[in-house]
């Protein structure tokens, strides 16, 4: 990129794509380029065969060659936007490409972009370092548009709440606003499911299988239980708040010696306390019959052990609440990584 303005990606560290220079000084030759020292990005445009195609890459080698009336949108925008669970590739690790909005016939399709061809008003346009991209709700929501099935589109959403870019308010009110685009449907359906207060994308699995099984359970998502007292006993991904039946999905860094010893520990410590844990692992999201055998196990324990409830969802004064993105978003400073942890670093604007 040439001229006055700010570097497209100059926050993302990026390699920006150049065009072939006869001189070889401010770009690739053309016998160079045709080397095994060079990658072609698009049409004239190339960087360093070097160069890891990161997501942030990708997004920035596909936004470098956009028209000024086409945008990055749905999981590339987020992703150039901080979000921290879009990484650009698919259930089998391969690439994803690089959605892209603009009016009809303003881009020619081409391979590593998705091409959406929509109005764009100005209002659904905005520059994040120095690159075009959709509003952070417009790209969540065309994220959950173009899913592939309503499941993807409920976890997707969620991570989208995880990232504290949009919130459901946001969300219904653009899908109201919005209710004759092709998709809408499917978000509005994925809407009255996604839960705000979600922290991976699995938990949305845990949710419908379990849900399935035991319907009207009224589950919470990521609350803190405590004791009597007020001590902090633990944060589970799901907890039927009427029994204390609580679900966790363990994923492979659980698997490890000392980390399974002390995930042993703490189910001991939740069962002293009157709760029941039931873990989901990877094989039980397409095969969930042994999950649903644990999790009906779980409940006829906890009827047995009924009266013996020794926990509380009330927090304590002291505690600061963080179950919706309104909260999360007001949340300043030093609290942030108090409250937050990992999750506490804010999206660059």
């Amino acid at each position: 990129m040439t001229g006055t303005g700010p570097t497209l990606g100059a926050a993302h560290g990026v390699v920006l794509p150049v065009r072939i220079d006869p001189t070889g000084v401010a770009g690739p030759t053309a016998r160079a380029a045709a080397g095994p020292e060079w990658r072609r990005t698009s049409h004239g445009h190339y960087v360093p065969a070097y160069v890891e195609p990161t997501a942030a890459q990708r997004v920035a080698e596909v936004g470098a060659a956009l028209p000024r009336a086409a945008a990055v949108t749905g999981w590339a925008a987020l992703t150039w936007r901080g979000a921290r669970w879009f990484d650009g590739l698919g259930a089998d690790g391969a690439a994803l490409p690089v959605p892209v909005v603009a009016p009809t016939r303003c881009l020619r399709p081409r391979d590593g972009v998705a091409l959406h061809e929509e109005r764009l008003p100005v209002v659904d346009r905005e520059v994040v370092d120095a690159l075009a991209v959709t509003t952070s709700v417009r790209s969540a929501v065309s994220l959950v548009r173009h899913a592939p099935d309503l499941d993807a589109a409920v976890s997707q959403l969620e991570m989208a709440y995880a990232s504290d870019l949009v919130s459901p308010a946001e969300v219904a009110a653009w899908v109201r606003a919005h209710a004759g685009l092709p998709g809408v449907v499917q978000a509005r359906a994925a809407l009255a499911l996604a839960d705000e207060n979600v922290w991976s994308p699995m938990e949305w699995t845990l949710r419908r299988t379990w849900t399935e099984q035991v319907p009207g359970a009224r589950l919470l998502t990521n609350r803190p239980v405590f004791d009597r007292t007020g001590k902090h006993i633990a944060t589970p991904d799901v907890i039927d708040a009427e029994t204390g039946v609580l679900g966790e999905y363990d994923g492979a860094v659980h698997h490890g010696g000392a980390r399974r010893a002390r995930d042993l520990r703490r189910e001991g410590d939740l069962r002293r306390h009157g709760l029941e844990p039931v873990v989901m692992v990877g094989a039980d999201a397409h095969r969930p019959a042994a999950f649903c055998s644990r999790l009906r196990d779980a409940y006829a324990r906890v009827a047995r052990a009924a009266g013996e409830r020794d926990w509380t969802l009330e927090l304590p004064h002291w505690w600061r609440p963080t179950h919706t993105v309104e909260l999360r978003r007001a949340i300043e400073g030093t609290e942030r990584e108090i409250w937050l942890g990992e999750r506490s670093a804010r999206p660059p604007s």
